[in-house]
C-alpha cells in the first residue's frame, strides 16, 4: 500500500507536539465580561435562563468585578436596569442613572479595570425599543441625539469606552462628534457594527428587561440572511471613526466575522450572546455534552474565525480553566 511522504498524524502524536503547533490559543486578554447592574441595594438575582449570571445592585457588582480583574480579564461591559422607564429612556443619559453610578463606583475602586458601557435605549424605554417612537416606528435621527447624550454621560462618569448597540444609522459619527466636542477625543468607540435581528437574544431580554412591548427590531437590526450587507455596515462605521468593530451574535455568524477580518484592519470583537450561553448550559445540565470541553471549543472557534476580543458570559469560567491547564 502506498503512503504519502507527508503524514499529518506525526504532529498529533502526543499532547506536547499538539501544543507546539497549535495555531489558535485563548487567553484572559481575549475576554470582556458582560454584567447587569440593577437599581437597589443588596440585590443579587440569578437569571433563570442564564445560570451563573446575575442582576446585581452596585455593591455586589463591584465584588464580582474585582473577581474579574483578579482573574486577569481586562474589561467588563455594563448593562443597566433602571428604577423607572419612560418613552425616551431618560435614565440612559441621566447624570445619576444606574449606569453612571455603576461606572463611577467601579472606576473609583478598580481604576485599572477597563469599563465599557453599552449605549442603547432599549433597557430604559417603557416600550422596549432602541430609540424614540414616532408614528409607531423608531425615529432614527431623534434617537441618535439621545444615544450621543447617553454616551457622553457615561464618559463623564468615567467610562473607558462606549459601545453603541442600537443599530441606528449615523450614531457612531454623532457619538464621536459629541465626545470630541466635550474634550473626550481620547475615548474609543466599540461599534456593534454588525448586529443581526437574532433569535439568540431571548435570555438577554429577560436579564435586561428589554423585550419590545410591540413589534420587533427587524427594521433596524440586520436580516440574518444577509452577508454582503455586513461589510457595508462595518465600512460605514469605519468611515464614522469607530475604533473597534463587533459582530453579534457570534456562533451562527462566524462567516461574517471571517469576512470582516479579511477585509478590514480594525480590532474585531464578537459577542458570544445569551442564547448561545443558555444552550450550552442546558445541554450540559442534561448530560448531553461535556460543558468545559465544548465551551473552550466554541470560544476557540470564535477566535479562530477572526475575533481579537470575545464578549462572553463564559469569560470567568473559561479563564479559570485556561489557568489550571
Amino acid at each position: 500500500m502506498f503512503f504519502p511522504a507527508y503524514r499529518p498524524r506525526r504532529l498529533r502524536r502526543n499532547a506536547s507536539l499538539r501544543r507546539m503547533i497549535r495555531e489558535t490559543a485563548l487567553s484572559a486578554n481575549d475576554f470582556i465580561y458582560p454584567m447587569f447592574s440593577a437599581h437597589g441595594h443588596n440585590l443579587r438575582r440569578e437569571i433563570p435562563s442564564m445560570p451563573g449570571i446575575f442582576q446585581q445592585s452596585i455593591e455586589h457588582l463591584l465584588e464580582e468585578a474585582r473577581e474579574v480583574q483578579d482573574l486577569g480579564i481586562p474589561a467588563v461591559m455594563l448593562f443597566g436596569l433602571p428604577e423607572r422607564k419612560d418613552a425616551e429612556g431618560s435614565d440612559a443619559y441621566a447624570g445619576d442613572g444606574i449606569i453612571q453610578r455603576t461606572v463611577a463606583t467601579l472606576k473609583s475602586a478598580l481604576p485599572e479595570l477597563t469599563v465599557i458601557t453599552d449605549v442603547c435605549l432599549c433597557e430604559y424605554t417603557d416600550h422596549g425599543h432602541c430609540g424614540v417612537i414616532e408614528n409607531g416606528d423608531v425615529d432614527n435621527d431623534a434617537s441618535v441625539a439621545l444615544l450621543a447624550a447617553s454616551a457622553l454621560s457615561h464618559v463623564r462618569a468615567g467610562a473607558d469606552m462606549v459601545a453603541p448597540s442600537d443599530m441606528m444609522d449615523g450614531r457612531v459619527a454623532a457619538i464621536r462628534e459629541t465626545l470630541d466636542a466635550n474634550d473626550f477625543s481620547h475615548i474609543p468607540i466599540m461599534s456593534y457594527a454588525v448586529k443581526y435581528a437574532s433569535g439568540f437574544y431571548g435570555p438577554f431580554r429577560e436579564a435586561a428587561g428589554s423585550a419590545p412591548r410591540f413589534g420587533d427590531r427587524r427594521s433596524y437590526q440586520m436580516d440574518p440572511a444577509n452577508r454582503r450587507e455586513a461589510l457595508r455596515e462595518a465600512t460605514l462605521d469605519v468611515q464614522e471613526c469607530a475604533d473597534l468593530l463587533m459582530v453579534k451574535p457570534a456562533m451562527a455568524y462566524l462567516d461574517i466575522l471571517r469576512d470582516l477580518r479579511d477585509r478590514l484592519d480594525l480590532p474585531l470583537a464578537a459577542y458570544n450572546v445569551s442564547g448561545e450561553y443558555a444552550m450550552l448550559k442546558a445541554a450540559a445540565a442534561n448530560g448531553w455534552i461535556d460543558h468545559d470541553r465544548v465551551m473552550l471549543e466554541l470560544l476557540t472557534g470564535i477566535k479562530r474565525a477572526g475575533a481579537d476580543l470575545i464578549i462572553s458570559y463564559h469569560a470567568k469560567e473559561a479563564v479559570r480553566l485556561l489557568q489550571t491547564g
